[in-house]
This record gives structure tokens, C-alpha cells and sequence, in this order.
């Protein structure tokens, strides 16, 4: 007769292996996605997708393109470093310093290799260790974050769709976008004020939920504290919109600022689901941009060399990591 405990555990085991198995399928899916209309592109001019693809990379122009990316790699760790120290400051730490979450949120980077949520956990070790924060305390600055900057993105992509309709109406030819996105619009700010009333006590007023560790930021922000936190973020979104837009004329690959500021929020938040190899983003950037499908694996190029980059960054800073998170004082 099996023991109580594992025949309990039997059943998550199962469920957690099925979930990793369907979102393999679905990455493998969208990379099956890319690859058959990167062949039909391929076809049209006699070529097979290995030989079209070969000649994309082969036309760009790879010297320009790290001067491009290098700088704004810097530039993205600054931006990302001083919100990150902000929102800390308001909420955890009101002592810190900038310079004390820079190497820390460095080398963060280095275990965003392996899962972004491992990366969190440095944040919130640190806290614990320097400023005696409890954990579910910083963990919920960090889901605070996480957040603000998907409302940011929804924000862009809702002023780019705004400018440029025609545009989205024109990238319409494999699904409805403009339903799907001004249906996702709408459910988000509807639900941003609610979610404020909420954390501030205006209704529901013996909610335990709202009392949890784990939504400390919540129930301490007020709306400036988003406000404030969208602006800090703002700088990194427009850069990645003029970063993508030249690095995609690099790669003889004629965009419109109009289309990255309409589509590369929508490609962001893709590029957030849980799929190996941000494969969200890898099919939406060949669904927006049917006639160009070999912009999916420029995608790819893009994010690979940000996040080591990123990494590398984190390297350099690892030394003084090490010392704040584990030399006692």
C-alpha cells in the first residue's frame, strides 16, 4: 500500500509534466509556424528557407548593429536600475542607495538566464539580508513591476494603434487584430481603476486578500506611485521602438516608426508568456509582418544577444554582488 504523501504528489507531478509537454508543443508549433511561411517566401524566389535565410543575415550590416545594441543594452540596465531602486525606495528600503541595487539588480540578469522569477529572488535575498524586508514584502514590489510595465506596454501599443489604425488594419490578414487588441484595451483600463479602489479600502473593506504580504506595494501605492513608475520605465520603451526600427533597416528590412510603435509593445507582451525562446513573440513578429517572415528569427537574434549581453553586464558587476548579498558587516 503507497504512502498517503506520494500518492498526493502523484497527480501534480503529472500535471506539472503535462504543462511542461504543451508548452513545448506550442513553441515547437510556432516555430513550425515561422519556418512554412519563411519557405513560401523562400519558394517565390527559388531558393530553399535555409538558403533565404542565410542571405538575410548575410545582408545585414552586423558592425553597425552592435554599435546600436551595445549602448542601448547600457542604457536599458540604467533605466531598468533606477525604477527598480525607486520602487524599493518607496515601499521596502527608504534608505537605499542606487548605487547598492546596481550590482544587484546586475547581476539579476545572469540568473534571468535561467528563469526570470530566479532573478527576482536575488532582489528579494538581498532585501532580506541588508534591510531586513520579509520576502513576500519584496517579492510584491517586483509583482508590482511586473505590472506597471505590462500596463506600459498596453499604453504604447494603445496610442500606436490610435495613430496608426491603418496600419494595424492592413497587418490584419491572419487574425482580427484590431478586435483582439481594443478588446484587450478595454479590459485593462477598465480593470486599473477598480484594482486602485481596491488596494486603497473603497470597497470590500474586510477582504483578507488584500492584507496578504504578498500585495504589501498594492496596498501602500497611491495612484502616483504607478504614475511615477510608468514615467521612469517610458525611456526604455521608446528606445527599444527607435532601436528596433534601425536595426531592422540594417537588416534591409523596411519598417515604419508607426508600425514599431503600433506592434512592438504587442510583440513584448508576447514575448512574456511562458514559451521557451520567447516563441510568442517569434510568430506574432511573422504574423504583423507577413511579407517580410524572416523578421521571427531576426526577433530571436534580438532578444539572444539583449539578455547575454544583459548577462555579461551582470558578470562585471558579480564581485560587489557578492560582497552586499553575502559579506556580513
Amino acid at each position: 500500500m503507497s504512502d498517503s504523501p506520494v500518492s498526493e504528489d502523484t497527480p501534480n507531478v503529472w500535471r506539472s509534466r503535462a504543462a511542461r509537454l504543451a508548452t513545448w508543443v506550442l513553441t515547437f508549433g510556432c516555430f513550425y509556424l515561422v519556418y512554412s511561411r519563411m519557405e513560401v517566401a523562400a519558394a517565390r524566389e527559388g531558393l530553399t528557407a535555409i538558403e533565404y535565410l542565410v542571405n538575410f543575415f548575410a545582408a545585414a550590416d552586423w558592425v553597425a548593429w552592435l554599435m546600436l545594441m551595445i549602448p542601448y543594452s547600457l542604457f536599458f540596465y540604467m533605466v531598468d536600475s533606477h525604477a527598480t531602486w525607486r520602487l524599493i525606495r518607496w515601499f521596502n528600503a527608504p534608505s537605499i542607495k542606487l548605487t547598492n541595487i546596481m550590482p544587484i539588480r546586475a547581476s539579476a540578469y545572469i540568473l534571468s538566464l535561467v528563469n526570470e522569477q530566479v532573478g527576482k529572488g536575488a532582489m528579494s535575498l538581498y532585501l532580506l539580508r541588508r534591510y531586513d524586508v520579509p520576502v513576500w514584502q519584496a517579492v510584491s514590489s517586483m509583482i508590482m513591476l511586473g505590472m506597471v510595465e505590462i500596463y506600459q506596454l498596453l499604453l504604447f501599443s494603445a496610442v500606436g494603434v490610435l495613430l496608426y489604425y491603418d496600419l494595424v488594419v492592413q497587418a490584419s490578414t491572419s487574425y482580427p487584430l484590431p478586435t483582439i487588441m481594443l478588446s484587450v484595451y478595454a479590459l485593462a483600463f477598465i480593470y486599473f481603476p477598480i484594482h486602485v479602489l481596491y488596494f486603497r479600502g473603497a470597497f470590500l473593506k474586510d477582504s483578507k486578500l488584500r492584507q496578504r504580504q504578498l500585495l504589501h506595494a498594492f496596498r501602500q501605492a497611491e495612484l502616483k506611485h504607478y504614475v511615477m513608475l510608468l514615467l521612469f520605465k517610458i525611456p526604455n520603451m521608446l528606445g527599444a521602438m527607435v532601436v528596433y526600427t534601425i536595426a531592422l533597416s540594417l537588416f534591409k528590412v523596411d519598417v515604419e516608426f508607426g508600425q514599431m510603435v503600433a506592434f512592438l509593445p504587442v510583440i513584448f507582451l508576447a514575448a512574456a508568456l511562458p514559451l521557451p525562446f520567447h516563441a510568442g513573440a517569434l510568430v506574432l513578429w511573422s504574423a504583423l509582418f507577413p511579407q517580410f517572415p524572416e523578421v521571427g528569427v531576426f526577433s530571436l537574434v534580438m532578444h539572444t544577444f539583449f539578455v547575454i549581453f544583459n548577462a555579461l553586464i551582470g558578470l562585471a558587476f558579480l564581485p560587489r554582488a557578492n560582497k552586499e548579498l553575502f559579506v556580513e558587516r
